[in-house]
């Protein structure tokens, strides 16, 4: 078995894979770049459903607080020309992800380039559009919609006759996951600083199953957050360059900080989002 809590089974990595929201995900640089061009000046001066919205994610960001709900913007109908713009002005940033809800539509998440900004795509299994939005919001709602239906009890069956740790491992999880609150610190298990046989790790993520969301960061260098199948249990890894895990963890709390946006990002993202809007929208 490969290193790590969490790994895909063969062939189940098409069930559900992180994909960007666009082919070809633009800079910030390209992004300021493309707004500057001519052909921005032009789609600027017809798209003015654009133009109105900005605005009104600035607002939104000016008041929006990290433990709060967010705001959503329907996008849906929006000219093909308007859409495009929005995707050329909040470009992406740093956190992507897929989550699958409960009647079969996924939701494709991108963040943009200001952070707390979220361009969402609903698609059924097919892969057709059914909604677009934009959404203010630490974590899009779907990502909180998803987990909140999971288990918080965890049925464990006999570990194999390999096993060594496991056990009180999984005793740790299900006491933190019962005693955990809203708004509670979020607790770390190190897989690195445990010594865990294959057996025990294969036992553990039986036990745990998979969960509907994944999310990918990559900030300073890339992790993977994926829910579990039990609520509140989260797989954090970390890879170097080689995509090799470099620190493997569960963590028992809300949804892992590494993928939200924090109170002071939605005061930065609104400046910059007023700038870009005076700079070209007016």
């Amino acid at each position: 078995m490969k290193a790590g809590f969490w790994v895909a089974p063969e062939g189940e990595d098409a069930a559900m894979t992180v994909m960007p929201i666009d082919a070809e995900p633009p800079t910030a640089t390209r992004r300021l770049n493309y707004l500057a061009t001519a052909s921005a000046e032009e789609m600027i001066r017809r798209c003015r459903r654009t133009a109105e919205l900005l605005p009104k994610i600035a607002d939104a960001l000016a008041v929006q607080k990290a433990d709060e709900p967010g705001t959503l913007f329907d996008i849906t109908d929006f000219p093909e020309d308007d859409r495009e713009l929005i995707s050329q002005t909040l470009g992406e940033g740093e956190v992507a992800g897929v989550v699958a809800l409960q009647n079969g539509v996924l939701a494709q998440i991108q963040e943009a380039v200001m952070a707390g900004v979220w361009r969402i795509h609903f698609t059924n299994t097919d892969g057709a559009l059914l909604a677009d939005y934009i959404e203010v919001a630490a974590i899009p709602a779907a990502v909180r919609e998803a987990t909140s239906a999971l288990p918080t009890v965890l049925a464990v069956g006999e570990p194999p006759a390999g096993a060594m740790n496991v056990m009180p491992v999984l005793h740790e999880i299900g006491e933190r996951v019962a005693s955990y609150r809203e708004g509670d610190a979020s607790h770390t298990i190190t897989f690195s600083l445990l010594p865990m046989s294959p057996d025990d790790m294969g036992f553990l993520q039986e036990t745990l199953g998979p969960g509907p969301v994944q999310l990918t960061s990559r900030g300073y260098g890339t992790c993977r957050v994926l829910a579990t199948g039990v609520r509140h249990v989260w797989s954090v890894q970390f890879y170097n360059a080689m995509d090799t895990i470099i620190l493997d963890t569960l963590e028992i709390g809300g949804t892992p900080s590494v993928a939200i946006a924090a109170e002071e990002d939605f005061r930065d993202s609104e400046s910059r989002l007023r700038e870009i809007e005076e700079a070209y929208f007016k």
